[in-house]
């Protein structure tokens, strides 16, 4: 990833792995983001509640509350501005089998594990040019919180 000046760009990175969680904030950062992290979904929650970041990297398998729920209680909440987040789902999951699911409980994006930087930073500028009072997201209360591996 270039370096380029983000300001005022805040993101979330809701993270259970430690490791993952410093690379990301670290390369995220170096672009001139400012970073908000969190090691599980309850935790991620809580800080979007006070911070508004305005985006979400979300691991998908997290402890106490997994990404899938964690980003369903998101796009249901009472803040209409919290439900308009947009939220990449973070996975080692094969795509081709998960994509739909974590679709479905409201992510916008799915980026694969290892994070191709180049294609993510392509998608945070696609995301993050797009207007924050666009239309609410359609209701994301799919059933099933379980990735079948």
């Amino acid at each position: 990833m270039e370096q380029r000046i983000n300001k005022g760009t805040t993101i979330l990175v809701a993270e259970d792995d430690e490791d993952n969680r410093f690379t990301l904030k670290l390369l995220l950062e170096v672009r001139g983001y400012r970073v908000l992290t969190a090691a599980n979904g309850r935790e991620a929650i809580s800080v979007a509640e006070r911070e508004r970041p305005d985006l979400i990297l979300m691991d998908l398998r997290m402890p106490e509350l997994n990404g899938l729920a964690t980003t369903r209680q998101l796009r249901q909440h009472a803040d209409a501005r919290l439900r308009r987040i947009p939220i990449f789902a973070l996975s080692a999951y094969d795509p081709a089998q998960h994509r739909a699911v974590a679709i479905a409980a409201g992510c916008d994006e799915y980026v694969t594990k290892p994070i191709n930087y180049e294609r993510l930073e392509k998608l945070l500028e696609t995301f993050l040019s797009t207007p924050r009072n666009a239309p609410a997201l359609p209701d994301a209360t799919a059933p099933n919180d379980v990735l079948h591996t």
